[in-house]
């Protein structure tokens, strides 16, 4: 199963932003698989790094350095990502049911 990852955002991205998502997803098309992107904090990276997900529509993993910024991409993706899915000969997942009686 094949989803595209739209960002929904009432911003658009300013200053250098433009320049630096069209400089990574050239980047990414050309081959290059490890991409890193400096700024200073509250400059708009994680959005630039959405945007270039958006634009390259590929499987991405982000690395946060610290645990506020794991939860704050966490809670930002939590309602547009798939729950997870989880293949294992050895373990497969168990099915659980509940019923309620009232």
């Amino acid at each position: 199963m094949t989803m595209d990852f739209k960002l929904v955002s009432p911003f658009e991205p300013q200053g250098d932003q433009p320049q630096a998502i069209a400089q990574l997803v050239e980047s990414v098309r050309s081959g290059n698989r490890d991409q890193v992107l400096l700024g200073v904090t509250g400059s708009g990276k994680t959005f630039t790094v959405a945007k270039l997900v958006e634009q390259i529509n590929r499987p991405t993993l982000v690395l946060s350095h610290n645990k506020t910024l794991a939860a704050q991409l966490y809670q930002d993706r939590k309602p547009t990502c798939p729950p997870p899915t989880f293949t294992s000969k050895k373990n497969p997942p168990s099915t659980m049911s509940s019923t309620s009686s009232g």
